[in-house]
């Protein structure tokens, strides 16, 4: 496959990511994960350290590229940004719109990467299995947190990027939600499409504001990535069945969070003067008919599943077989 094609496989993923970060219950390492980029993206990750700074500041930007990985870093980076300037609206209007088929697809996707996940555990220790219960019940609990109020002031919204941002690294828990439970995701994503609004119809009233806001996110994001990630590679280095297994717990703990038939349980008013739901309860199809009066419809349901398993099985195979042709 020549480089052009390879970088723009790349960009896709990280595409994929982003929409993924946007949705309050997936997680964009998740979609590293099943897309065989999570260790590359790790590596990646960890190599900004402080000799790469000191390169930057030596003005050595060919040394600092090689050193960072910037060859796949910069496309997987455009991919995400990509994805939440477009790909977001998409996937709002589809909540809004289509949720049951939406989550569909998520847990039909997430269900068997759980799955395949679990297959890179090579000895099935007692330890190793606590760890899974262990990824569960974290990331279950994190699913059912109610959403809370929380200061907007900037000290906030910078430890806000710190935490959300360590979901991108953990498979199955979503930064999106995090930023629900932290009060924060409506902030932030109102935030962010008003600066591009702003800057679309060249109206600046609130744009230093905006912008100091996104700045101060967004650097919340690079210090909670560049120190998390370590923690992961360091864990997938020296335990690398027991992170692997607290990995794979996460993702089946958080398939409770995108089960598709859904009624919402709690309510506010946002800033707009809108109801907004915070609080949903999983029900059964059926329970979901007699509830809403709305038809579950099982079998189309069923079917998007089993695209995002089948989707998710044909990635790992040609991830082996792209494995198979470099041995």
């Amino acid at each position: 496959m020549g480089k052009l094609k390879i970088q723009l496989l790349i960009y896709l993923k990280g595409v994929a990511m982003g929409g993924a970060d946007v949705v309050p219950g997936v997680s964009g390492g998740t979609i590293a994960f099943i897309t065989g980029i999570y260790s590359q993206l790790l590596d990646s990750i960890n190599s900004v350290d402080k000799e790469a700074f000191k390169l930057l500041f030596k003005l050595k930007i060919s040394a600092f590229w090689n050193k960072v990985n910037g060859i796949f870093l910069l496309p997987l980076f455009l991919g995400i940004v990509t994805s939440l300037l477009s790909l977001a609206k998409l996937i709002e209007h589809l909540l809004e719109n289509e949720p049951i088929s939406l989550w569909s697809f998520f847990f039909g996707l997430i269900i068997i990467s759980s799955v395949l996940v679990l297959r890179e555990v090579k000895n099935w220790k007692i330890q190793n299995i606590l760890s899974i219960a262990l990824g569960i019940l974290i990331a279950y609990y994190i699913t059912i947190a109610t959403p809370s109020q929380t200061t907007e002031a900037l000290w906030f919204v910078f430890l806000s990027g710190c935490i959300a941002i360590c979901a991108m690294i953990l498979p199955g828990i979503s930064g999106a939600f995090l930023l629900l439970i932290l009060g924060k995701y409506e902030f932030v994503l109102g935030t962010i499409n008003r600066l591009i609004g702003g800057l679309l119809e060249g109206n600046f009233d609130t744009f230093g504001q905006d912008i100091l806001v996104v700045g101060v996110f967004i650097t919340g994001c690079i210090v909670g990535l560049l120190s998390f990630a370590r923690a992961v590679s360091w864990l997938l280095k020296h335990y690398h069945d027991l992170a692997v297994a607290l990995l794979s717990g996460f993702m089946i703990g958080s398939l409770n969070k995108v089960w598709p038939w859904k009624i919402a349980t709690g309510f506010r008013i946002n800033s707009d003067g809108n109801q907004v739901t915070t609080t949903t309860s999983n029900v059964l199809p059926g329970e979901y008919l007699k509830l809403t009066n709305d038809p579950p419809m099982i079998f189309q349901k069923l079917i998007l599943m089993a695209v995002g398993i089948l989707i998710d099985v044909k990635i790992e195979k040609i991830a082996q077989y792209k494995s198979s042709k470099i041995k």
